[in-house]
């Protein structure tokens, strides 16, 4: 991300995600941090295909000893 500014504005640039694109960040700019509507939809896809994912703790599974006849 970077800024450039004038005397009396400042300007944020960030990058698309997607296309790598430099979006100015503001409400000019919709779909930020995405350049336009296909970018945003693209990464969106890759979210719901699981192409993306955030990590987080490892599955419980019944080898691990959890099971719902438990009552957990």
């Amino acid at each position: 991300m970077t800024q450039s500014s004038t005397p009396s504005t400042k300007v944020t640039i960030v990058k698309c995600p997607t296309c790598q694109t430099e979006v100015e960040w503001g409400e000019q700019s919709p779909f930020r941090p995405f350049c336009c509507k296909r970018c945003q939809l693209i990464d969106l896809g890759e979210w719901a295909e699981e192409e993306k994912a955030i990590p987080g703790a490892p599955d419980m599974s019944d080898s691990d000893g959890w099971s719902e006849d438990m009552g957990y």
